[in-house]
């Protein structure tokens, strides 16, 4: 547990991979690719969220899958290249960093996205290995529930665990701070959940 508290990195470099972290992760893809495609404010639309899931209702499901991909590789880029600048450590802060600029970028008035496909993106750039568990979960929460946001929550929660044991314990206390948040961002999902009213997947309305 000690160790976890001792980190090695600078105040100023830690700042720097705040710094640039934040700035990519408040990157608002999914906003401007739909206006790039004349599609309009997709705030203004279904959830007012800036997500692929968001994007998807405008019908364009190219859009919607690049919004996820660019919104997941924001993350991992803010892992990889505060990694290879100022070292782990600062991997770690500007991947925290990213998924809290999606979360409430500055641009938008602190008011983005839910967070799932850049803390996928993180934890890509963090622990390649554990995407795969995390899909492997995924799938089969959605393949029993059919609920993507469910599959979604569980899948943040074990994700953690299984760091922890494995010995990652500071990026298994990263991801676990990111899934506390998460389940925050989803906390209508999970209300809509316990009511039994939450879509599943291949549902309309």
């Amino acid at each position: 547990m000690t160790e976890i508290l001792i980190w090695q990195i600078t105040l100023p470099l830690a700042l720097a991979s705040l710094l640039l972290g934040y700035l990519l992760g408040s990157i608002p893809f999914g906003l401007l690719l739909t206006r790039a495609a004349g599609l309009g404010d997709v705030r203004k639309i279904g959830s007012g969220n800036i997500g692929a899931t968001n994007v998807l209702r405008t019908g364009n499901r190219k859009l919607a899958l690049a919004t996820l991909l660019l919104d997941a590789f924001k993350g991992t880029a803010a892992v990889l290249l505060a990694d290879a600048a100022f070292g782990a450590e600062a991997g770690l802060i500007a991947g925290f960093a990213a998924f809290l600029g999606h979360l409430f970028p500055v641009w938008l008035g602190f008011k983005g996205g839910k967070g799932v496909a850049t803390y996928i993106g993180i934890l890509l750039g963090l622990a390649p290995w554990m995407v795969l568990v995390f899909a492997a979960i995924w799938l089969t929460i959605a393949f029993l529930s059919r609920y993507s946001s469910l599959s979604a929550l569980v899948a943040t929660l074990v994700i953690p665990v299984a760091l922890w044991i494995l010995g990652a314990e500071k990026v298994a206390l990263v991801l676990a701070l990111m899934t506390i948040i998460t389940w925050w961002k989803h906390k209508p999902n999970i209300e809509r959940l316990i009511l039994g009213t939450e879509s599943k997947i291949g549902k309309k309305g």
